[in-house]
């Protein structure tokens, strides 16, 4: 039987397994951000607790704080955020080669498609290292993302505006990391332009929100037909 120590050794010498727990790691701080803004906005701190426990989507949960930091009604709040985490459906078409058997692992798998866990997924090019990198990636996202938002909601108040941090250019640094690995492939550049493109276009007309999903479909449907091809 292995001991704890080479337990860890082999868990470490998978690159996609590092690099997904690594990267919910980094996540944690966006966590904290969110709970330091979610207290500043007037949410309480349990809102905010339970908002990442069972929303568990960053973007949603910073777009329905800034509705409600702008004075924004509960329902404004929910119909951004809920516009956002549509996205997530496009991810699910592509993380069916994932998703478990059993009904309650594939609960647990539906709550974990997220951004990350999608990009780091798609990233490898062996179904068993697909798998591992999705459920790696996404159970420490969602650990640390919560861990996240405990920490900024007690410290909130000394920790003042994240911002002056400059904590809300990490997210789309991010995000940016998540994309350069698939850029290595000419069929998901294609999709990434087409996205980056409706993006552009969209957001000048459409109110915040819309952009975002339309660019995600967008690309999801060039990467399907490319595929296809």
């Amino acid at each position: 039987m292995l001991t704890v120590s080479e337990r860890l050794k082999a868990f470490w010498s998978g690159r996609h397994r590092r690099d997904g727990f690594l990267l919910g790691l980094a996540v944690g701080t966006f966590g904290v951000t969110f709970g330091v803004l979610a207290v500043s906005a007037g949410v309480s701190g349990l809102q905010a607790v339970l908002m990442s426990l069972l929303m568990f989507t960053g973007a949603s949960q910073f777009a329905a704080v800034g509705v409600v930091s702008t004075g924004g009604d509960p329902m404004s709040a929910l119909g951004a955020a809920l516009l956002l985490a549509a996205r997530n459906g496009a991810y699910a078409l592509s993380m069916s080669e994932v998703m478990p058997s059993g009904r309650g692992s594939r609960l647990i798998a539906a709550q974990l498609i997220i951004d990350e866990s999608t990009a780091m997924a798609e990233a490898q090019v062996k179904l068993e290292e697909t798998r591992e990198a999705f459920w790696v990636t996404g159970l420490s996202v969602f650990f640390f993302w919560n861990l996240g938002t405990l920490i900024g909601v007690l410290v909130g108040g000394v920790v003042g505006d994240p911002l002056t941090w400059g904590l809300d250019a990490a997210f789309p640094a991010g995000f940016l990391a998540l994309l350069v690995p698939h850029l290595k492939d000419r069929n998901k550049r294609r999709a990434a332009a087409t996205g980056a493109v409706v993006a552009a276009v969209t957001i000048p007309l459409l109110p915040a929100g819309f952009p975002v999903l339309l660019a995600s479909l967008g690309a999801v449907a060039v990467a399907r037909i490319e595929s296809r091809k």
